[in-house]
């Protein structure tokens, strides 16, 4: 009894205290995105609440993010007067989370390369950053990063001295306050209370004026055939995104807690609570590791945590809301301008020159279609780039396996028939699985590593675990190009299943089936013994 009294008093102070870290970033991504502090606020709410309830990772807690936010706010540049089309993206989006949940491709979503995940995660802090310049010299940029970068002439020009010192004061806080004191007092809250003080002494910097304290109207989605292809597009875009940012934040609170998630119930959670936050009008959300790692370190270590944090939001909005009328824009930019070099993943860039150059150009790769295309674009790039140096290097390795004397230890009477049928039989050990990357020069291989006067060709599948279908094909050809060739090829250990995918694919018409053996030994006593016959 005791215990658990400890551990609901932990789960409620990890979760006030994750609810003060998120109040001013639901804020801030409220505005950054176009739909408004209201729409952060509630995003935040919802999501946290109900990803909390279902989801598959006890201690995380989930709102708004800067990749989610990013990709929400240039969709809502696009429909800025059809909130509809806008939040049916958002609805959409949960459910595709849901899907992912529900097929169990949680544990796919992880497989992304940590350079991939690296680059978008640092373009999304150099597009978070980008879009809040314009903000910290007083002006309204629009919600992409190349109208945000033609608009700095004009805020230069039409510099707001009030909004550059509130900005300035703001980071100046959110940079400088000290870790000691975040356990009490989170960094972006003190930064919030110093920059809308500024203001307060030094106006005229635009400030987010009255913010409505009652809760979220229904918002029905809407549909027209001429714009479903953008919404289906961002659609899919947060979905993915917000599965990885979620997954990643899961990971980083099973180092902490010593625990394990469900990743697929953790995606139905997050696609539950983006579903119904696209329902309600408000910001689509993932798990957020510093209000996770906030919220773990206070003590919060159950799903009750994340849901204490989101009901507190909520009293915050209802009760509070109007006080949140004097923040200035200049102090949210600044949050999320702390926010951006946070999220850039600073660790891979000082120490990504150490390692291999492939990976590093594919980071780079990612990162400037992130800043400078779009974040699908970029993952999928990515994804695939990184596919194709998996299986070129892999393949290599495969085709280093193939030679003319078997790669393993020999067993004695192995090596004793070796030596005695000399150059006129080539055993080819593949090593282990083959796949389509090495298929296209296996033949060339053998080919290459056989002897001229070799009459038997012994290709040896004892260590092979499965075939795919360039595989098997690459086998037929071998076989037909040694029958050509006037050789004979002997199978040894190919196991039932592999003999399977060679027979279904017709890809051993050219086998003799009285010529595959058990094992190695035999089929070098078979192959000495023909030899002898036909000399």
């Amino acid at each position: 009894m005791q215990a658990r009294l400890g551990q609901l008093r932990g789960d409620l102070f990890g979760g006030i205290t994750a609810g003060v870290v998120a109040l001013p970033l639901a804020l801030a991504f409220g505005v950054a995105s176009g739909a408004g502090p209201v729409a952060g606020l509630y995003g935040a709410i919802i999501v946290g609440f109900f990803a909390s309830l279902f989801g598959g990772t006890p201690t995380n807690i989930s709102g708004p993010t800067g990749p989610m936010v990013v990709v929400f706010a240039g969709l809502f540049a696009g429909f800025p007067d059809r909130p509809d089309l806008v939040f049916a993206a958002v609805l959409l989006a949960g459910i595709i989370q849901v899907l992912f949940g529900v097929f169990r491709f949680g544990q796919y979503i992880q497989l992304v390369p940590y350079p991939v995940v690296s680059g978008f995660m640092s373009g999304i802090g150099i597009i978070i950053i980008l879009l809040q310049l314009g903000r910290l010299l007083g002006a309204e940029p629009p919600g992409d990063v190349l109208g945000a970068l033609l608009v700095l002439p004009v805020a230069l020009g039409e510099l707001n001295l009030p909004a550059l010192v509130v900005g300035a004061v703001t980071l100046l806080v959110g940079y400088a306050w000290p870790a000691r004191l975040s356990a009490y007092f989170p960094g972006a809250l003190a930064a919030l209370f110093a920059g809308t003080a500024v203001s307060l002494f030094y106006p005229g910097a635009p400030v987010l004026g009255d913010i409505p304290s009652a809760l979220p109207a229904l918002q029905l989605p809407g549909f027209e055939r001429s714009s479903a292809l953008p919404v289906v597009q961002a659609a899919f875009v947060l979905a993915v995104l917000g599965a990885i940012d979620s997954l990643l934040t899961s990971l980083v609170a099973d180092n902490m807690t010593r625990g394990k998630h469900d990743p697929d119930r953790e995606l139905i959670g997050q696609g539950i609570g983006n579903g119904l936050a696209g329902l309600f009008g408000s910001l689509p959300g993932a798990g957020a590791t510093m209000r996770t790692v906030v919220n773990i370190r206070a003590g919060g270590a159950s799903r009750i945590s994340g849901m204490v944090h989101a009901v507190l939001l909520l009293v915050i909005v209802l009760a509070l809301g109007p006080l949140a009328a004097k923040i200035p824009h200049a102090a949210l930019a600044g949050i999320l301008s702390k926010v951006g070099t946070d999220i850039i993943d600073w660790s891979y860039l000082r120490l990504a020159h150490r390692g291999p150059r492939l990976e590093l150009f594919l980071m780079l790769i990612v990162l400037l279609l992130t800043v400078f295309v779009d974040l699908i674009t970029a993952v999928g790039v990515g994804v695939v780039v990184a596919a194709l140096a998996f299986v070129r290097q892999v393949a290599a390795l495969q085709l280093e396996r193939v030679a003319n004397h078997p790669q393993r230890e020999l067993l004695p009477r192995e090596q004793e028939l070796i030596e005695e049928a000399g150059n006129r039989v080539n055993v080819f050990d593949f090593g282990g699985p083959l796949s389509f990357g090495a298929a296209a020069n296996l033949g060339h291989e053998v080919r290459t590593h056989a002897h001229d006067d070799a009459f038997v060709l012994i290709l040896d599948f004892s260590r092979v675990p499965f075939l795919d279908v360039s595989s098997a094909r690459a086998i037929a050809d071998i076989v037909a190009d040694a029958k050509r060739a006037g050789r004979q090829v002997y199978v040894a250990a190919m196991r039932e299943e592999l003999h399977k995918v060679l027979s279904g694919l017709e890809a051993d018409r050219d086998l003799d089936p009285e010529r595959i053996y058990p094992d190695r030994v035999v089929a070098l006593e078979a192959a000495l013994e023909q030899i002898r016959r036909v000399s």
